[in-house]
């Protein structure tokens, strides 16, 4: 008889025990799993709508249901191995030698896991607030495990991973910010018509909130002015505008009130020794 024809009909007769041996327990299995998948998506269902009288934050949300349904996918596939009759204990001891080792090579991507599931938790911002932190600020667009996202007002967009945001100086805004505009006026100016008009012109922005209230108040004595400053509040969306909106008003209506706004001023004088054609300021 041929030598290779001897080989084929010997390796299709370990196919075929083989088959008979284990094709019945791997079917088994392969049904275990395709269960398992549809359980875990139905009980991950019935857990989200048990969630939404708690009005957990989105990102909060979809890690619980992700632990959901990879528990019930591990009961599952933990049936599935033993029904092939795999040993448990070797898998998971070498499962623990390969995750140490995962681990020392994957240190920051846990790091950020880590960090992430710290801010999940306390929530020190939520999306939608407008922060300031590690030299960054934006609108939190998205919260995930392993970053943060931020949106500019240019429509740029920055990604901090969650390590750097954990432990480092945090200016949470909220959903409003408080314009900063100061305006000088001239030392013999009624202080009163001027805080009028900037009242006037605070409340006809449709920008500016009524609550909390704006701000309006005599902020410094400078050299050659008094300087006034101006404080509204206003949404996230409408803070890039509002400033240049209440400084053109604020111009305007003072040009027609007659409310002078001084130029800078600066005293030279002549000392006693300097040379013709030198001026030295006071």
């Amino acid at each position: 008889m041929d030598p290779n024809l001897a080989a084929l009909d010997q390796v299709k007769s370990m196919a075929i025990d083989l088959g008979m041996r284990f094709g019945p327990k791997l079917l088994v299995a392969i049904i275990i799993m395709v269960a398992g998948f549809y359980v875990a998506r139905w009980i991950a269902g019935v857990t989200g709508r048990a969630m939404r009288p708690f009005e957990f934050e989105p990102p909060v949300r979809q890690l619980m249901l992700n632990i959901v349904r990879a528990l019930v996918l591990l009961v599952f596939a933990i049936m599935a191995l033993q029904n092939l009759g795999v040993e448990l204990l070797p898998l998971i001891a070498g499962l623990g030698v390969a995750g140490a080792g995962i681990a020392l090579a994957m240190q920051g991507v846990l790091a950020n896991l880590v960090a992430g599931l710290t801010i999940i938790l306390t929530r020190p911002f939520r999306v939608g607030e407008y922060i300031s932190i590690v030299k960054e600020e934006g609108q939190v667009a998205e919260i995930s495990l392993a970053s943060t996202t931020l949106t500019h007002p240019d429509r740029s967009r920055v990604v901090i991973p969650n390590r750097k945001v954990v432990g480092a100086i945090l200016h949470n805004y909220g959903q409003i910010r408080q314009a900063q505009v100061e305006v000088r006026v001239a030392y013999d100016t009624d202080l009163n018509q001027v805080l009028a008009a900037i009242r006037e012109v605070l409340k006809a922005n449709s920008r500016v909130l009524k609550d909390p209230a704006p701000v309006t108040q005599v902020a410094l004595l400078a050299d050659s002015s008094v300087n006034v400053g101006v404080y509204p509040w206003a949404s996230i969306s409408d803070y890039g505008a509002v400033g240049g909106e209440i400084s053109k008003s604020i111009v305007e209506t003072f040009r027609a009130r007659g409310i002078v706004i001084p130029p800078p001023r600066r005293d030279v004088r002549l000392l006693g020794g300097a040379a013709p054609g030198e001026l030295r300021a006071a």
